[in-house]
């Protein structure tokens, strides 16, 4: 049987940014930590996962959150600094 921490593991995403894609899609972890998988497969997919994530981080201001707008922005930067290759075009 396959974990949560065992699909972290395949999906190579980190356990934040699957909590990121699953809070702005609406959908459980696990399907996060699959489309996660999928989209960093290709530059447009990591763009995408860059934008929701900042869409994350801009409701959370809106709604006053700003601890977890706060954790989103480190979510951001180490996504950025991972994939900076993707963001240099």
């Amino acid at each position: 049987m396959l974990t949560y921490e065992g699909c972290l593991a395949l999906c190579e995403r980190t356990e934040q940014e699957v909590e990121a894609i699953a809070e702005h899609e609406h959908i459980p972890e696990i399907a996060a930590a699959e489309m996660g998988n999928y989209l960093v497969r290709g530059h447009e997919g990591t763009v995408g996962i860059r934008l929701l994530i900042r869409d994350d981080i801009c409701a959370a201001q809106q709604r006053g959150d700003l601890v977890h707008a706060a954790k989103l922005k480190l979510v951001l930067r180490h996504f950025v600094e991972c994939h900076r290759r993707d963001f240099e075009e």
